[in-house]
């Protein structure tokens, strides 16, 4: 009798190995790794020899790269200007996107909003939910004002009928509803009957969906592979542009494989607290476009809205206060003006250090630097840096503002409310230039705001005031 042989997966990245580990060997995670049953054994083996023999059977040759004709991305606008930024330019035809974020933030709403607009604008959309029913689907569109006949609902989760709707296209559809609240002219809706296929498909989410051809649970590691994959095969082969929504862990990342962020196109994360009104969208993969850009949105009643004005939400700073400053930092091409508060108090035991929005390890170190070349005892004391409106600040430009903040807060000594403060601070306390100094000081102009704290005099012309600072014990005298 043959000896029965296990396997064992990684829910998180699908490593694969013969026996149990309370660790993964691939992506480090713990606890993750589950037995697969004989189907499941016996699925995977007849999916590696056929992959085995496609690529045996492959009649393909290599060509040099001169020879290959380029493509053309074609893009179309999303209506919504903050998701266009982060997105490069718009929605490429034929691409797959996964976009990410906590319960509550706001990616279904802001889904259905851009599924409502495309409708409006003469493009068939399928929304395909399961979640929700479609009449809960239905008063949610009608708060955002996406009530459309070629927005198409489909309550499903089952990955085959989901792939027929979507090769069949809206010319399945019926006449509209008699109840349907935009009613269109006869000829309209022909258009919208005999129309060749869908424009954009939105699966929300990933983990409700299953394929009967994988012997798995909906949303395991075997399951959200293989309705990925057949996804952007449709994605490719009808052009269809197709948006996911995936759940995330309480590590902050998309649940499932590591594999499902390789196989889209791009990948958006949505950040922000659910009981605050601002709402970050941030590209962290974009085969289309830059990763560098955010999109600001607004959480009201008719649902998120783009927020026109960005850097109100970060700066509304109207009095001088001690431990508070002023600096300009860049998301991408943007330029935003935000106020980092900072508490110095005194300790009793071990000092904490703490910060929200900014990197907790590069706050220790300009406390260190401040302790060593401006004699400033914060050994004994405690340190809270906060910066306002929830933003987190990745580049080095804020570092002379947080110094400012910290020495304000420290000597109780409020900071002038037209004052912003922009460099880098290196570990020998030289206070050094950063890039596009132009944009940051007419974002500046834009908001009143008339002196500037800066490594260096700009050699180009300018409304603000700038005063140059070589080293941090030079910031005492600008204070």
């Amino acid at each position: 009798m043959a000896k029965k042989s296990s396997l064992f997966e990684c829910q998180h990245c699908g490593w694969q190995t013969t026996k149990w580990l309370g660790k993964c060997g691939e992506c480090g995670s713990w606890d993750s790794l589950i037995e697969l049953n004989q189907v499941q054994k016996e699925f995977i083996k007849v999916q590696n020899s056929a992959i085995s023999t496609s690529g045996l059977n492959s009649t393909k040759t290599p060509l040099p790269i001169t020879q290959i004709s380029s493509e053309q991305n074609h893009f179309f606008s999303s209506f919504e200007e903050e998701l266009d930024i982060v997105l490069g330019g718009g929605i490429v035809r034929g691409g797959l996107y996964l976009v990410g974020g906590s319960p509550g933030v706001g990616k279904s709403t802001l889904l259905l909003k851009v599924a409502g607009n495309l409708a409006k604008n003469a493009h068939n959309v399928l929304y395909v939910s399961g979640e929700e029913s479609a009449g809960q689907i239905r008063l949610r569109a009608q708060r955002l004002g996406a009530i459309h006949n070629q927005l198409f609902l489909l309550n499903e989760i089952n990955l085959d009928s989901i792939k027929f709707a979507l090769q069949n296209g809206a010319k399945q559809v019926e006449a509209k509803n008699p109840n349907d609240e935009n009613p269109k002219s006869e000829k309209s809706q022909k258009h919208t009957k005999d129309s060749a296929g869908f424009d954009l498909c939105i699966i929300d989410s990933i983990q409700t969906i299953y394929s009967p051809n994988v012997a798995s649970a909906p949303g395991s590691i075997s399951q959200v592979r293989e309705i990925t994959f057949e996804l952007m095969r449709l994605a490719k082969e009808n052009n269809i542009s197709i948006f996911i929504i995936g759940h995330i862990t309480k590590e902050g990342s998309i649940a499932g494989p590591r594999v499902l962020e390789h196989m889209v196109d791009c990948v958006l994360y949505f950040e922000g607290d659910s009981s605050k009104e601002l709402r970050l969208l941030r590209g962290f993969k974009n085969r289309f476009g830059t990763t560098s850009e955010i999109g600001i949105f607004e959480m009201s009643a008719d649902g998120l809205k783009s927020a026109k004005d960005a850097s109100r939400a970060f700066f509304t700073r109207k009095k001088s206060v001690a431990g508070s400053a002023v600096s300009v930092i860049l998301e991408g091409s943007r330029a935003l003006v935000i106020e980092i508060q900072a508490l110095v108090s005194e300790s009793y035991g071990n000092p904490r250090r703490q910060s929200t929005g900014f990197d907790s390890n590069r706050l220790n170190m300009l406390l260190a630097l401040l302790e060593r070349k401006l004699e400033i005892p914060l050994n004994r004391y405690d340190v809270f840096v906060n910066v306002v409106g929830g933003i987190k600040i990745g580049e080095t430009s804020a570092d002379l503002c947080v110094v400012a903040a910290i020495i304000s807060s420290f000597r109780n000594r409020p900071l002038g409310i037209e004052s912003a403060f922009i460099g880098e601070v290196s570990l020998t306390g030289d206070v050094r230039e950063v890039g596009n100094l132009e944009v940051r000081l007419k974002e500046m102009q834009s908001y009143g705001l008339k002196k500037a704290i800066v490594p260096k005099i700009p050699s180009f012309q300018t409304a603000i005031k700038c005063f140059a600072v070589s080293e941090v014990s030079e910031v005492l005298e600008r204070m």
